[in-house]
């Protein structure tokens, strides 16, 4: 079986085939889901977010790992994070399979 990420959503199935206002709603809701399922484990987000800043401030470093849109993504956030919070540029890497060329191409 694939993995959630890859498998057809039954729910936005056919959303080539409606309006351009059905697909942004079936969009919209799917979307709602999302903080849905943040809010469930916020206890355990809370937990990971603070072993993080630990390790952080220890002299530890947040390395964001990933392929495809996922890798595109990590690298993303990693580069936004020192012009944002002043942190050198060492702290937070973004790293994506297949390197540069995979990034752009």
């Amino acid at each position: 079986m694939l993995p959630i990420t890859e498998q057809e959503n039954p729910n936005t199935k056919n959303i080539d085939r409606v309006s351009t206002l059905e697909a942004v709603q079936l969009i919209n809701n799917e979307d709602k889901k999302v903080a849905e399922a943040v809010e469930k484990v916020l206890p355990e987000i809370a937990q990971t977010v603070d072993k993080i800043v630990e390790r952080l401030e220890n002299g530890g470093r947040l390395f964001y790992v990933g392929t495809g849109t996922s890798g595109r993504l990590g690298v993303l956030d990693a580069s936004e994070i020192p012009p944002t919070y002043g942190v050198s540029y060492d702290l937070v890497q973004g790293i994506i399979a297949g390197g540069y060329d995979a990034l752009f191409r």
